[in-house]
């Protein structure tokens, strides 16, 4: 029986909060197949590479954030036989998350928000529904996960964390049931001895991220 030919690249869903919006790295293709349609960061895995190491060099390389400190893990695994024209391609999408990311050093890679960016009508092989997927597993994390501190810099107010958590899950939440909730959850959040002003208002305690990986109680999200 012969070995079947196919490839296997990594593609990245980059994500992180701009101008008060949830924001994704996009590569604007100017190649065929689909020259001139948006698609996410990515490419082939070498063959002496595992798969973390090529998300990880594909983050510098194609995504253009080279030594930023980001949160990056396995999204999920496509692999159906017509998602690439050219030929048998298996794709691995990672999905990063970090604070207020610099713009790329490449010119072909653009923030642009995400609601935006699932309406464009031109999208490169299967990464719209990829992109997606990464939006929904970034917002079912911030329920039962620390994850959404990786939105933050290292040191936070509530009111900030808060906004992480409006800006991903698109909707307002109680600023004092927010903070119960937070401050109540075992392990989240470590208080400072510092307070900073540039929420307005009084000063505000900062925090830094605690140890815990799970939320216990968690946050859920509110359903219409």
């Amino acid at each position: 029986m012969s070995v079947p030919r196919l490839a296997v690249s990594v593609d990245l869903v980059v994500l992180t909060v701009r101008e008060q919006r949830l924001c994704a790295l996009r590569w604007r293709r100017d190649r065929p197949p689909y020259d001139g349609a948006w698609s996410l960061p990515g490419g082939f895995i070498q063959l002496d590479e595992d798969l973390p190491v090529a998300a990880s060099r594909l983050m510098a390389e194609r995504a253009g954030l080279a030594d930023v400190r980001i949160h990056l893990e396995q999204l999920q695994t496509y692999g159906y036989p017509d998602r690439d024209p050219r030929q048998r391609v298996v794709s691995v999408a990672y999905l990063g998350l970090a604070p207020d990311l610099p713009a790329s050093s490449r010119a072909q890679v653009l923030w642009t928000a995400v609601d935006e960016l699932v309406h464009e009508d031109r999208a490169a092989f299967d990464h719209r529904r990829i992109l997606c997927d990464g939006m929904e597993r970034a917002r079912a994390k911030l329920e039962y996960t620390s994850l959404a501190a990786a939105f933050c810099p290292p040191e936070f107010t509530v009111a900030e964390l808060r906004r992480v958590y409006e800006i991903v899950w698109g909707t307002s939440l109680d600023p004092r049931n927010f903070h119960r909730k937070v401050t109540g959850a075992d392990r989240f959040l470590i208080p400072t001895e510092q307070t900073t002003t540039r929420d307005g208002g009084r000063p505000a305690r900062l925090y830094r991220r605690g140890d815990a990986e799970q939320l216990r109680p968690p946050m859920l999200r509110p359903r219409a």
